[in-house]
């Protein structure tokens, strides 16, 4: 299983925090540098996408203050997050937050738009034949031109680009880079050299008096900010699946309190409480039927279309929708012990997490800003050396492109804003993937194991044959397995007793009770010593079978689980149990075999009986009189073999094959334990869940190939036609202008790629 409980569980604190200030991965690195360097900090993960860090940490030597001073120390501020769905607030907050930075940068890029068309006009007036009678090249008129259109720069640098400046300067003062170290050193390059050619010319040869790049630092400036807007509006987009599951919250409760009903706060509504529901309302808090009945829809949590038939006894769910009749319920889990709760913290804190692939690309980027100075200096200085007339020129367009063309930004967004949408994505179909790590796993799985109990079959069975021997009769044969079996939590043994409470049988207290796992059960009902379990348990005491073992066999064939009831030594009788197989099963067992995967079942029934379900549900390999304390040996046995292997379970009987395996998926409603516990968790809690994880899955990773791909040719191309490598061979120079598009626009690709993923639909037809 990919991922345990933190090793340092016993002393540790989890926190969130919502970083603000970073620019591209460089700026993750530092982030991530700065918590782990504070004493008392275990680990540290930072998310670019998502701007969040996820820290664990030991109360004992440090707190949130001393977190955001360490964070605030390398240029960045923080705030922690609320992981819950009463975060809605704070959602709100920083929504409002990623808005107001919107629109800065716009109001920046139009104003660094509108300076940029006047100076590209005096710029270049051989476009404008007016304009260049009037200011010709070479002359005093052109100059005191050149020297306002400087002045107009001034306030786009300072203002529409400060920014750059303010996170050069950050990024500076602890010895690193970032994307705003490329920019700011660029435009000021640019800068410089045109002012010192506007003030100095004579310091250059006459044919460099030509050349000024006014228009580069406005058009940079203008291209860049628009393109962090788009970004920032693009990444808005990648947590819709959490605002989503926050603004499923209902906002207020009906309680009866004191005999009275009265409308509270959902906040203060408390354990214990009466909830009344009406009709087309929603379920406040998680809690139990007490009186009424209803059907209640559950799609917004387990994708599950159809309506849940409810009545007294039943769970309910805090934020799914009661659909027609009205009932009462008692509260059990309020505020952040509800599994809408459990299921938001999930989803933020695996959105925040780093795959293996994540690891790779950040250790990467942290070189990237440092090469790429390094490269821009070594074209200026090959340039200058060894470049056409007029050089001064052409080393400095190269420097200024080489820095502006790199785009850290793309490659640190590749993997978290895909990572981020695909976890979102799946949760919206009721699957919680708990980490990045798990999620890049479940795509390399070539091998599937199934429980057959509550996986492919729906964990209910029931009784469907009695047998009984002569000089007994059913009613005396069922009286007695139920008596005994009172005692068991086995499904099979609810099922038998259920069977007796329908029939109206009055139960008799055992005594001695003993469950022998995978085997039976055996005790004392009155005077009879009561045996309960398949023929190999009967063996085992002794016990002949032969003249039942047709009997056996044709129930077994059936796909029905024959136990045999023996009462002082001798046979009773025979209970054939069926448990009824899931009606999405077999077409969830058919897409994973689709799929190219390896479908195995894996049962303590008898060779028989599995055999009969197997090939019912199309699973052409079974694993069959498995006892619980050796299903993780099965799972081990295959790993070994070189597989890559997932298990499919309750994610309770079967935690510890759940462990063993590289994916655990726990098929469930969403327990707590169920959630803590597995790798992969299906609330709807049927088969077609593990088929839709592991497309949601491929699609994502397919998306990050995609998304480092094209960050990767885009740096690896762009680089070196930024530094004139093409020059040479085909006489082309890349202009800044044209370097600056392309920068602003790369990394709005790659979100706006990852962005489709949130219409990804997986199908799990042929």
């Amino acid at each position: 299983m990919t991922n345990t409980l933190s090793e340092h569980s016993s002393t540790s604190t989890k926190l969130h925090l919502a970083i603000k200030g970073m620019s591209c991965a460089s700026c993750v690195n530092a982030v991530e540098q700065a918590l782990t360097q504070t004493p008392g900090v275990f680990t540290a993960q930072v998310n670019f996408a998502s701007s969040e860090a996820e820290v664990v940490y030991q109360p004992q030597l440090v707190d949130l203050a001393r977190l955001q001073q360490a964070i605030r120390d390398r240029g960045y501020d923080a705030e922690e997050m609320a992981l819950s769905s009463s975060g809605m607030e704070q959602i709100d907050h920083q929504e409002q937050e990623q808005q107001q930075a919107y629109r800065l940068l716009l109001h920046k890029f139009w104003f660094a738009a509108a300076i940029s068309v006047i100076v590209m006009l005096f710029s270049y007036p051989h476009l404008l034949p007016f304009l260049n009678d009037w200011m010709p090249p070479g002359s005093v008129k052109q100059r005191i031109v050149w020297g306002i259109l400087g002045l107009l720069t001034l306030p786009v640098m300072i203002w529409a680009g400060s920014q750059f400046y303010t996170g050069a300067w950050s990024a500076l003062k602890h010895r690193s880079a970032n994307m705003h170290t490329l920019i700011a050193v660029g435009i000021t390059a640019a800068y410089l050299y045109s002012a010192t050619a506007v003030l100095f010319p004579y310091w250059f040869p006459e044919q460099a008096l030509a050349k000024v790049f006014w228009e580069v630092v406005t058009f940079v400036v203008a291209m860049v900010v628009l393109g962090m807007a788009l970004e920032v509006k693009a990444r808005g987009k990648t947590s819709a699946a959490i605002k989503k599951l926050i603004g499923l919250q209902a906002k207020t409760a009906r309680v009866i309190r004191d005999n009275q009903e009265q409308d509270v706060p959902v906040a203060e509504v408390r354990v214990g409480d009466v909830v009344l529901v009406r009709p087309g309302e929603k379920i406040p808090v998680d809690g139990v039927i007490v009186t009424g009945e209803s059907h209640v829809d559950e799609s917004m949590l387990t994708g599950e279309s159809m309506p849940v038939p409810k009545r007294a006894g039943d769970k309910v769910i805090g934020a799914t929708l009661n659909a027609t009749g009205s009932f009462q319920f008692r509260a059990t889990k309020v505020g952040a012990d509800t599994a809408l709760s459990h299921i938001i913290r999930m989803v933020q804190t695996a959105q925040s997490s780093k795959p293996p692939i994540q690891r790779l690309v950040d250790k990467v980027a942290s070189y990237f800003v440092p090469t790429v100075i390094i490269l821009a200096m070594l074209a200026f200085i090959v340039w200058y050396l060894v470049g056409p007339e007029p050089r001064i020129v052409y080393a400095t367009i190269v420097f200024v492109t080489t820095l502006i063309i790199a785009c850290p930004c793309a490659l640190g967004l590749a993997t978290p804003t895909s990572l981020t949408v695909g976890i979102g994505k799946a949760a919206e179909h009721g699957i919680l993937i708990r980490n990045g790590n798990a999620l890049q796993i479940t795509k390399q799985i070539n091998t599937i194991i199934l429980d057959k109990t509550g996986t492919i079959t729906a964990g209910k069975p029931a009784v469907t044959d009695i047998i009984a021997a002569p000089d007994y009769d059913e009613s005396t044969v069922l009286r007695l397995a139920a008596s005994l079996e009172r005692h068991s939590e086995h499904p099979l043994g609810t099922a038998i007793v259920t069977a007796a409470q329908q029939r109206q049988l009055s139960l008799i207290d055992a005594n001695h009770f003993q469950a022998i796992p995978g085997q039976g059960v055996q005790g004392q009902v009155e005077t009879n010593q009561i045996l309960l379990g398949h023929s190999g348990f009967m063996l085992q005491q002794g016990i002949e079978v032969n003249e039942l073992a047709q009997l056996e066999i044709q129930l077994a064939q059936a796909g029905k689980t024959p136990i045999y009831v023996v009462s002082n030594g001798k046979i009773a009788g025979i209970i054939a149990v069926a448990d009824p197989i899931k009606s999405d099963s077999k077409l969830a067992i058919a897409a994973l075999q689709r799929m190219g995967l390896e479908v195995i079942m894996l049962t303590g029934d008898k060779q028989l009986t599995a055999k009969a379900i197997a090939k019912q549900v199309g699973v052409n390999e079974v694993l069959a009189e498995i006892l619980p304390q050796d299903k993780a040996h099965e799972v081990q046995k295959r790993q070994q073999a070189g597989k890559i292997v997932a298990m499919v379970g309750d994610g309770i009987n079967d935690a510890p094959a759940l462990a063993q395996a590289d994916v655990g998926m726990a098929i469930g409603t969403g327990t707590d334990i169920a959630i803590e516990t597995s790798d992969i968790t299906l609330i709807k809690g049927n088969l077609t869940g593990v088929a839709t994880a592991i497309a949601i899955s491929r699609a994502t990773l397919r998306n990050v190939k995609q998304n480092l791909l094209g960050a990767f040719i885009y740096n690896s191309l762009g680089i070196p036609i930024a530094m004139g490598v093409l020059y040479p061979l085909v006489g082309i120079l890349l202009s800044p202008l044209i370097a600056a598009v392309a920068m602003a626009f790369s990394s709005v690709t790659v979100v706006t790629n990852a962005n489709r993923l949130r219409y990804f639909q997986p199908s799990l037809k042929s």
